[in-house]
């Protein structure tokens, strides 16, 4: 099971702040840091958390294709508030919430977008009929 994900930055502050305020409308907080190299959030240090890093190569950071990570909430209302805080924070939109595939109204709901670096998150939920 995951127990972190780690993304890439080229400015460890402006990431830093991004994710200090997206991360703590849902309850999480800094909870492991080293100055000028990575900032880690989680609600609990027992549970998995989310950190934002500059490449341990010291190359430029680049984006995953093909790589997201997904956050798991419990309602449609949480997905679209987590997403829309993400976008008002400078996130680029990348689908907005909304059940997948489109026509459908039970099952898999979410929202895509990018963080300012560009990687690629999601806000998602199961909902049953």
């Amino acid at each position: 099971m995951i127990g972190y994900v780690t993304l890439g930055t080229t400015n460890l502050q402006r990431a830093g702040n991004f994710y200090d305020d997206l991360l703590g409308s849902i309850g999480a907080g800094r909870f492991m840091e080293e100055a000028d190299y990575f900032i880690a959030w989680a609600k609990s240090d027992s549970e998995p958390s989310i950190a934002v890093t500059m490449p341990f190569n010291k190359e430029p950071a680049t984006v995953g294709n093909g790589t997201m990570v997904a956050m798991a909430f419990e309602t449609p209302e949480q997905v679209s508030s987590f997403y829309h805080k993400a976008i008002e924070l400078g996130a680029i939109c990348e689908g907005k919430p909304g059940f997948r595939p489109d026509d459908a109204t039970t099952g898999f709901y979410a929202g895509y977008f990018r963080d300012l670096d560009g990687n690629k998150l999601n806000a998602f939920c199961m909902v049953s009929p």
